[in-house]
């Protein structure tokens, strides 16, 4: 049966079509984010062909569906199996981003390495390198499974065929912005290309029951590129975090449907690839000076993890009518806010400073338990006194200056405990909530407004 193009107009960011060209996406209001596609009509038989066996299934009474508990497998890569939510689901379809170089390849290889020893077959699609180049890699990552097949293609079609002949148990797509349909005239990378072979990646996933991974390359501005169709089609979605300059890591989660979503995982880049690290706390706290002024430490949550991280701030005066906020690892947003309570509520003249504020180690964090201690570190600063090394913060700040609860307490205390802190400043409205058995190794303090804790920890 011959087959039919036309024109159509794809959004970038959403995945919408359309036969005409507007400034604005009518579903998701971006602004040029529509581009011009050759779009191939092709038969119902040959488009979807694994899916065709769904149009005879019949729908069930929820009652009457069975409940059982998801399979996993053990990757062997005990940080790799809590981003999964316990290990990889058969079946499912994960998908990698993060920047050039940042350690993208080098993780799916030793995921295939570590399922290839567990007796599963692995194919690995290089399609942005020669078999030779990727196998040059393995040596130096200590990959020698025989259950290990490389391919090297480009060519959705040729890749499929030996999905069927090898029917492998894993299937690991680098990239996907470099495989392309033939029956699409678009170029590989284009919004049809990507949305047409990560539909039949899905569907392929789904039938023969294949965990696959496909890893994204990401845009200028940090997102992964392609139609954001392609988040929605995979059922998990990591992503790297990172300066390649700096050894360490971080992976979080996106979105995940067999697990816990912001789960994140911190590994060390060495020679021999990357390196989990059960302990984040001691890497982000081990170059702290302590009793420093304008540092403070704050217990904050990632997943179902509690980390501690270091807050630095550091204010000086300015002769320009402007002054200066600068942030790394927090809201700027966030940061004004702050700036304008400590002004209101201590009578800081914090117009005629210059502001700067970050997180070190390279993280990134938007929970609002971290309030008082980026407070705290600013007012440590423009007093130049320093906060007891000691002490750990927590906590909320309302507009009014007020002192708000935060979620999963004990478990912030517990990891202030395990790294050898002896006080901790917290709301007032937390204490009812921990136990004897906390309160008993730890000097936990009470404090209901800013006005309150700057006065118990700096004076």
């Amino acid at each position: 049966m011959a087959t039919k193009q036309k024109n159509v107009w794809y959004c970038a960011e959403c995945g919408h079509k359309q036969t005409k060209w507007t400034g604005q996406c009518p579903q998701c209001s971006k602004w040029n984010s529509l581009n011009e596609e050759v779009e191939v009509q092709e038969s119902s038989s040959s488009r979807f062909e694994y899916a065709s066996s769904a149009t005879s299934r019949k729908p069930l009474k929820l009652k009457d569906i069975p409940h059982a508990e998801t399979p996993r497998i053990a990757t062997g890569i005990n940080e790799c199996d809590r981003l999964f939510g316990g290990g990889l689901v058969p079946g499912s379809l994960t998908l990698i981003g993060g920047d050039p170089g940042i350690g993208k390849s080098t993780l799916t290889l030793q995921l295939a390495n570590a399922l290839a020893n567990k007796n599963l077959i692995v194919l690995y699609v290089c399609g942005e390198e020669s078999i030779e180049q990727t196998s040059m890699r393995a040596l130096r990552l200590g990959v020698e499974s025989e259950n290990l097949y490389l391919l090297s293609e480009t060519n959705f079609s040729l890749i499929k065929a030996q999905i069927d002949l090898i029917n492998p148990s894993v299937l690991i797509i680098d990239s996907i912005q470099i495989v392309y349909k033939s029956e699409i005239s678009s170029a590989p990378g284009s919004v049809s290309q990507v949305r047409e072979t990560a539909t039949e990646c899905m569907h392929i996933a789904k039938h023969k029951n294949i965990a696959t991974f496909l890893i994204g390359h990401v845009t200028k501005s940090g997102e992964i590129a392609g139609p954001r169709v392609l988040e929605h089609l995979v059922d998990t979605v990591l992503y790297f975090e990172g300066d390649k300059q700096n050894n360490y890591r971080m992976i979080r989660v996106i979105k995940n449907r067999f697990g816990p979503t912001d789960e994140m995982a911190v590994f060390q880049m060495r020679s021999e690839g990357l390196i989990e690290i059960p302990n984040p706390s001691q890497i982000f706290l081990e170059e702290r000076m302590k009793d420093a002024i304008g540092s403070v430490v704050i217990p904050t949550l990632e997943g179902t993890r509690a980390l501690l991280i270091e807050v630095q701030a550091l204010v000086t005066p300015t002769f320009f009518p402007t002054p200066s906020r600068r942030c790394a690892g927090l809201d700027s947003n966030r940061l004004a806010l702050l700036l304008a309570v400590l002004e209101k509520r201590m009578g800081y003249q914090m117009y005629k400073n210059d502001v700067f504020v970050s997180i070190a180690g390279g993280l990134r964090i938007t929970e609002p338990g971290i309030d008082l201690g980026i407070l705290l570190a600013v007012a440590s600063s423009l007093r130049n006194q320093n906060i007891n090394g000691d002490t750990a913060v927590i906590g909320e700040v309302g507009l009014g200056g007020e002192l708000r609860s935060v979620c999963r307490i004990e478990s912030r205390l517990k990891e202030v405990i395990q790294m050898g802190f002896k006080h901790c400043l917290i709301p007032k409205r937390n204490l009812k909530g921990i136990s004897e058995t906390i309160r008993s190794k730890i000097n936990i303090i009470g404090a209901e407004v800013v006005e309150e804790a700057i006065q118990l920890l700096i004076g």
